[in-house]
């Protein structure tokens, strides 16, 4: 699994240096228009999409997902202000285990970013690192930390679909397994604004809990973190308070295809 991660780490990296935030989303856009480009098209032709039947279809293959992000064991006096978003598309295998196909086994590969707004002012002094929180007095307008990850999500699906049905009620629940393959921190404040990359307290395996379900085109996404998002020699400067903070994703998912 290791080996996996650390192949698409180099594909993560050339992706990355390609496409910014903007173009992520534009991407997102054009998945979602395409299936309904397509459906025009094949009415004009004259092509009634329920008159070829394929009773080895597939579901739910290409998902894109926006996420309200939540920490979890967080330190005394750690608190989260502003919007921590996250982003997340993939591909999932879809591969039915019955003979109608609306149980299913699914296995994919997703990109995903998420920051975290928060008080921990994470800065570098002669090569080591600093966690302190953010007195009260201090101005400052951002402090933030962000990881970018390749994802492996594993799925049991349950659906009410069918050959012909469109719309239908599904429950997906399973673990995501992800290789942060960069992170940052950012605080724009007074003194001076901080910048670091490539935190090495950061964990670089994540894990955790999902679960998807909803109608048609609205389905509501869980994430609960099984591990901690900074290891086990990640302390608070002032206190020595261990900061082992969990990740607690909320939002929603849209599957197509």
């Amino acid at each position: 699994m290791l080996f996996l991660f650390h192949s698409l780490k180099y594909f993560y990296g050339l992706l990355s240096y390609i496409c910014n935030m903007k173009q992520l989303l534009f991407i997102i856009l054009v998945l979602f228009c395409m299936p309904s480009i397509i459906g025009q098209e094949t009415e004009k032709l004259g092509v009634k999409k329920d008159s070829v039947v394929d009773s080895k279809y597939r579901e739910d293959q290409f998902y894109a997902s926006v996420t309200y992000n939540l920490l979890g064991k967080k330190p005394n006096n750690v608190s989260q202000s502003g919007f921590s978003s996250g982003f997340h598309i993939g591909f999932i295998r879809d591969m039915p285990i019955n003979k109608r196909r609306n149980i299913a086994i699914g296995i994919g590969l997703g990109l995903s970013t998420n920051s975290y707004n928060q008080n921990i002012l994470i800065s570098e002094e002669n090569n080591t690192l600093n966690y302190e929180l953010i007195n009260s007095d201090v101005t400052f307008s951002k402090n933030k930390f962000t990881t970018y990850l390749i994802e492996i999500p594993i799925e049991f699906r349950w659906r009410t679909s069918t050959a012909t049905e469109y719309d239908f009620w599904r429950i997906y629940t399973g673990i995501k397994l992800g290789y942060v393959v960069h992170n940052s921190s950012k605080f724009r404040g007074l003194p001076n604004d901080i910048k670091l990359s490539n935190i090495d307290n950061v964990n670089a395996i994540q894990y955790g809990l999902t679960l998807s379900a909803g109608y048609s085109n609205v389905n509501f996404h869980l994430y609960y973190a099984l591990n901690s998002i900074f290891d086990n020699d990640t302390k608070l400067t002032d206190s020595g308070e261990i900061v082992d903070m969990t990740a607690f994703k909320i939002g929603l998912i849209f599957y197509i295809l």
